[in-house]
């Protein structure tokens, strides 16, 4: 139980402690010849405050309680604590539970050979307050420890799985029941004087066991005490095998939906993202929430998080191929709009026939802007630099997979300083208030947090009203902020008339002289000159151009035509049409996105001995 006591385990022992078979048939003709005994002899107790607690019918109503006090969650932990406490001071003057290792760690269980005692950890300890100076094994301790000795619990209830009694203890009796000289001399100065323990076993395999005792002028255990003890031991640890698998499903289903979920988060120039996961308490209520954030061409960077309905296993495989055919699509499309419409067509593919909620933002720094469009997504906030916090009026439109499209997309400037909150139903859902009421909750609480604690995950670790999060939830936070020190960006509206690709040419070499890149000129200038005539040949004339120094040099050209270049497999005698494979010879990559009004075409380039402190 403890230092005082043996931890528990709820399994059922034998009621001697060694032996033999001549020596236990030896003391079966003892009990037969002495009356009411087991190891010892029991003496007649006069009908003191717990003398007719246990009837036939008190029996039977003390176990139906228990079946609705025992396993109310599919906790182990609080399971085994609600085992100790049922048990004092009803049936027992102190308790203890102990569970295996590896029941612990999610594995079966153990069989009982009578070979070797399996490892047990402290669960839980509930005594009377006359018992308070018991010295149990500290809860979550390793109870079987090589520094304490063998007892009647690890010899009996954990090696061989039978209970234990001992009815009236003999000076004998203490080193044989206390695993340390100090937990032995603990029983004797607080009047312990009766013992039992029982093996937990559920389902033919040994989960842990449970401990009892007696003390002061409460009666010894008998037969009958010992009997429902194992009642009540048997009832448990049905609950904790319950609760093992329901603990081993809920693990594989947040280990997959871990691994699905972003490792980190990329470099996102002109904005700082906080992204957090945390799991529901209920294996249930795992398996659909996701979030993704993807650096996009020309420091852009787009936030998305989602639910799918549903949860367990196939809610997290439509999850992770969502996100996965979601990140495709943002490669292809900046659109936030546009990428829910191709979301939607993608999930009405899938053969699970489920439905997602879904919440995109693309972020702009060269206006701090960000677009947001939505899939039936409960709404952002944004918080500015002084705490005042409001949702967003984005237009909602259908969830992924219903098959009501388009949706419509808000732009809204970032504040200086301040915060975009992206999130998924679990972190506001209750089980009585409506979601008016949520929402306003939510929203309280963001204003009162400082930027840190809401940068930090301040509103999934905050207690709830509730239960607990019955729910899983995503929480993303983005926060603009000025480009850093060796972040340049350069934008400018090439003219439609003369010579745009001659503009376009000065312009970037003169920028580039003055960052000190001189040496990237004449790569630069071919790039641009590419996407100049190509705007001008297919795309109905140029647009903007941007220039981005990060961690490299990306040079980027709006058009409102339709259709995407492709590398085209030019003969010897063609005049054209190498134009892009130059681009894909001299570039580290290039690639191109729809817009709402056309495209964008990128290319980028590394750059060779880059300094951060580039002057302006």
């Amino acid at each position: 139980m403890s230092e005082a006591f043996p931890r528990t385990r709820v399994e059922v022992s034998t009621v001697n402690g060694g032996g033999g078979r001549a020596r236990r048939l030896t003391r079966r003709l003892a009990v037969q010849n002495a009356g009411p005994r087991l190891l010892h002899p029991r003496r007649t107790q006069p009908a003191g405050p717990r003398g007719d607690r246990f009837t036939t019918a008190a029996r039977m109503r003390w176990l139906n309680e228990a079946s609705t006090r025992i396993g109310t969650s599919l906790d182990l932990e609080r399971t085994a604590e609600e085992l100790a406490a049922f048990s004092v001071p009803r049936l027992a003057d102190a308790a203890a539970v102990d569970l295996l290792e590896s029941v612990l760690h999610g594995e079966e269980g153990e069989r009982v050979t009578g070979a070797a005692v399996p490892v047990t950890r402290a669960m839980a300890v509930r005594a009377v307050d006359a018992l308070a100076e018991l010295e149990p094994a500290p809860v979550g301790e390793v109870v079987n420890r090589l520094e304490r000795r063998e007892t009647l619990l690890t010899t009996e209830c954990l090696r061989n799985g039978r209970p234990v009694l001992v009815g009236r203890m003999t000076a004998r009796d203490y080193a044989r029941v206390a695993p340390t000289d100090s937990a032995e001399a603990a029983m004797r100065r607080q009047g312990v004087h009766s013992y039992m323990a029982v093996p937990l076993i559920a389902r033919g395999v040994l989960l842990g066991s449970a401990d009892f005792v007696r003390a002061g002028d409460s009666p010894p255990f008998d037969r009958a005490d010992l009997d429902l003890a194992g009642q009540l031991a048997s009832m448990a640890a049905v609950f904790m095998d319950n609760a093992r698998l329901y603990g081993r499903e809920r693990e594989h289903v947040v280990s997959l939906q871990r691994s699905l979920l972003p490792r980190a988060t990329p470099h996102t120039p002109g904005l700082r993202v906080h992204a957090h996961y945390a799991p529901a308490v209920d294996a249930h209520g795992v398996g659909g929430d996701w979030y993704d954030v993807v650096a996009l061409p020309s420091g852009r960077t787009a936030l998305v998080v989602g639910d799918v309905t549903g949860h367990g296993l196939p809610a997290a495989a439509t999850m992770g191929r969502l996100r996965t055919v979601a990140r495709t699509l943002m490669m292809l499309d900046i659109a936030p709009d546009r990428l829910l419409a191709r979301l939607d067509l993608a999930t009405r593919d899938l053969e699970d026939d489920q439905v997602a909620t879904c919440l995109c933002a693309v972020y702009d720094p060269a206006d701090s802007s960000y677009t947001i469009a939505s899939a039936g997504h409960p709404p952002p906030l944004l918080v500015d630099a002084g705490g005042t916090a409001r949702y967003l009026d984005v237009p909602v439109g259908a969830p992924l997979g219903a098959g009501v499209i388009p949706y419509d997309p808000l732009r809204v400037r970032g504040p200086v300083g301040g915060r975009l909150v992206l999130y998924t139903d679990g972190l506001i859902k209750t089980r009585t208030d409506d979601v008016d009421v949520q929402l306003e909750g939510l929203r309280a609480t963001v204003a009162a947090m400082a930027p840190e604690q809401l940068d930090s995950g301040g509103p999934l670790t905050l207690p709830r009203r509730d239960d607990g999060r019955f729910d899983e939830a995503v929480l993303l936070v983005a926060g603009g902020h000025e480009l850093g020190p060796g972040v340049r960006l350069r934008e400018w509206d090439l003219p439609t008339e003369g010579n745009p690709a001659s503009t376009a040419r000065k312009l970037v070499t003169e920028q580039l002289a003055r960052w000190e890149l001189g040496e990237l000129a004449d790569v630069t200038e071919l790039v641009v000159s590419e996407l100049v005539g190509n705007a001008l040949r297919y795309g109905g004339g140029p647009g903007r151009l941007r220039l981005l120094l990060d961690e490299r040099l990306q040079v980027e050209l709006a058009d409102t035509g339709p259709d995407l270049p492709q590398i085209q497999h030019a003969d010897v005698s063609d005049e054209g049409g190498r134009g892009l494979q130059l681009i894909n010879l001299l570039c580290r990559r290039w690639g191109s996105c729809r817009t709402a009004n056309g495209k964008i075409v990128w290319a980028e380039q590394n750059v060779p001995g880059r300094d951060a402190d580039l002057p302006l």
